[in-house]
């Protein structure tokens, strides 16, 4: 038995074939939270990727030091910073320490990885302390220059503006601000 397709059939049997060929290719996000986790507070940090030129083995190259940058509410006001450490502290005084549990590309080539961190160490009484896990998403810029550093200018240090979107978990539900 011989089954007859239209025009319209087939075209949307090869939209599927290769929307599914095209998810199945794309890398997936590996920096999303346990599934338990909720986001408690998202803010925008804008600031810097702080490099140092550095002998590396037998190459000079930039090598990250440490971020800096300010943490924005929805509405562009801000309300906390971000350093090395990593640390992320806000202004009710809390702060919270994150370690690196996975990393993942941006889909930008341009940008800084998205990263998952763990809170690890927190300080005072506020929002921080309550956080469990920390998201980086959403980057642009940031990356390490690929030329300026050789053996002219070691120890040159580079400030590479940055933007990403803080993402931070708990996995208790009072924890909404």
């Amino acid at each position: 038995m011989r089954i007859l397709q239209s025009p319209i059939q087939k075209t949307f049997a090869a939209f599927c074939i290769l929307f599914a060929t095209i998810t199945q290719a794309e890398p997936q996000d590996t920096t999303l939270p346990p599934p338990a986790q909720r986001a408690i507070l998202t803010l925008t940090g804008k600031g810097v990727q702080i490099y140092t030129c550095q002998q590396s083995g037998s190459v000079p190259q930039w090598i990250f030091q440490a971020p800096e940058a300010t943490l924005l509410n929805a509405a562009g006001d801000p309300v906390g910073t971000h350093a090395a450490g990593p640390i992320w502290r806000s202004k009710d005084g809390s702060t919270v320490k994150g370690d690196l549990i996975q990393k993942s590309p941006s889909p930008d080539p341009a940008a800084i990885p998205w990263l998952l961190l763990k809170a690890s160490v927190t300080t005072g009484s506020g929002i921080m302390t309550k956080v469990e896990f920390i998201r980086r998403s959403d980057t642009r810029g940031g990356i390490a220059p690929t030329t300026g550093c050789d053996a002219q200018h070691l120890n040159a240090i580079i400030r590479v503006p940055y933007t990403a979107t803080y993402t931070f978990y708990s996995a208790k539900p009072e924890a909404n601000p």
